[in-house]
């Protein structure tokens, strides 16, 4: 018995360490994708908790609807600053180690919050570095994209990556309302910030398996990039040939082109488009739980979980627009066109349903409800449209593109909630305060979109 026992464990532990971690044995590239799905999850947890302790928050101070703007639109102000810098950082460090880093300022600035709050110019602070965390997240993840996923699965892995984003919002609307009224709303902020404290432990040790960094899976051609991230079989003549292009392509993005960037029109349709979309995505993001409160007449618990309906929809959305998008590329039909026609269901279906949502015509409340639903849900096109442009266009270049077109992004979130919060003091109309300017923003960007986007690669570089 005693001979058999110590080789029945044995052979347990052979069985549990070759299916033990589960991800062990899926190819590097989906483990990366899978763990910044997973850290955007966080990020929008970490973004809306204020959306909702903005309400008890501001009874408990005495908040008027412009300071509690200001107090949301702080955030912006770090995660504008931070586009550009994020783009350079993720460039030459390699996105897995910016997003990581990215992942532990927001968390940490997140647990600051309650011990600030009753500082006006510590909150804000604290809610800068937040922004300044998740700022460079963006560009970190689409530089691990554009190092690692091909062409034809492009779309899919922008959409399960950017995606991360509707799922947090989901799981932060429904969360924060329950641990608000159990716990009061500082808990909020410890919670969520815990859990990124959680996922950069995590992340290290999925680094830990992985024998490359992440800017070592650099590559340029259309194949898949599992034939350079394979473990098991590369070769030191590979490695050393990956060194050498490697060096090559540093000596390459020593200077970025500035000058042909903004000579681009295509650059400059990507620039509007992603302000255009950011004023609409922003200021609902921030402003729909006092909306649903106040003018649906909802509590906190009800509004919050109303809320929850417009990023659920696009968790769906998305998993449906990217593969639409992968499989009309795959089928033949011009990239760009595929580009266009994402991007404009992504603005005019929000535009149609907040111009039915605002005008006049007696609608219950919750065909009200339905109809915004409908359209923040499919404005998660975009993830199949604009952002995988800049991937599109220069993959070299694809995670500056975004530092550039996030910067001018962000600006809404800036302007837009505070100016929200400034036209609901003066006007009392929540149709002219936050649903008039993102119409308006929808459909110019439609137009420009249609007439000055493009697909096609763009040869940036001032060696070409």
């Amino acid at each position: 018995v005693g001979g058999v026992l110590p080789g029945g464990g044995g052979g347990d532990g052979e069985v549990q360490g070759k299916w033990w971690p589960p991800w062990e044995h899926l190819p590097q590239r989906y483990q990366l994708i899978g763990t910044t799905s997973l850290a955007f999850v966080i990020c929008n947890m970490d973004k809306v908790n204020l959306s909702v302790a903005i309400i008890p928050m501001s009874h408990q101070f005495g908040w008027s609807s412009s300071i509690a703007g200001l107090v949301q639109s702080s955030f912006f102000w770090g995660y504008a600053l931070s586009q550009l810098p994020g783009g350079w950082l993720a460039k030459y460090f390699g996105g897995r180690k910016v997003l990581e880093v990215g992942v532990l300022c927001w968390s940490l600035a997140t647990m600051l919050v309650p011990p600030a709050a009753g500082f006006m110019p510590g909150l804000v602070l604290s809610r800068v570095l937040v922004g300044i965390g998740e700022g460079v997240s963006p560009s970190a993840a689409t530089d691990i994209i554009a190092r690692t996923i091909p062409l034809e699965e492009r779309s899919r892995a922008v959409g399960v990556v950017f995606g991360g984003l509707s799922i947090g919002s989901v799981l932060g609307l429904l969360l924060a309302p329950s641990i608000i009224q159990n716990f009061g709303w500082e808990s909020v902020f410890y919670i969520f910030g815990f859990f990124g404290l959680l996922w950069c432990l995590g992340f290290d040790f999925v680094k830990a398996q992985s024998s490359f960094d992440g800017k070592n899976t650099f590559h340029l051609s259309g194949r898949a990039p599992s034939t350079i991230i394979s473990t098991s079989s590369t070769s030191r003549s590979e490695m050393k040939s990956w060194s050498a292009s490697l060096r090559e392509l540093a000596d390459s993005l020593k200077d970025v082109p500035w000058d042909a960037f903004f000579k681009s029109p295509a650059v400059w349709a990507m620039i509007y488009a992603h302000f255009c979309g950011s004023w609409g995505h922003y200021t609902c993001l921030s402003w729909l739980p006092t909306y649903f409160s106040e003018e649906l007449d909802l509590n906190l618990t009800a509004a919050a979980w109303v809320s929850v309906l417009p990023p659920l929809g696009s968790i769906i959305v998305t998993s449906l627009a990217a593969t639409f998008a992968d499989n009309l590329i795959s089928r033949g039909v011009e990239t760009t066109r595929v580009r266009k026609i994402c991007q404009t269901i992504s603005f005019l279906s929000p535009a149609i349903c907040m111009t039915l949502s605002s005008l006049d015509f007696g609608l219950p409340h919750w065909e009200i409800v339905a109809c915004l639903t409908g359209g923040l849900a499919l404005s998660s096109f975009a993830l199949s449209g604009l952002y995988c442009t800049h991937q599109d266009i220069s993959p070299e270049y694809a995670s500056v593109l975004l530092g550039i077109t996030n910067t001018v992004g962000a600006v809404p979130g800036i302007v837009g909630v505070s100016l929200t919060g400034y036209l609901l003091d003066s006007t009392h109309s929540w149709s002219l305060s936050l649903f008039a300017p993102s119409i308006f923003f929808y459909l110019t960007g439609t137009i420009v979109w249609l007439v000055f986007a493009s697909s096609k690669p763009q040869r940036f570089s001032k060696r070409e």
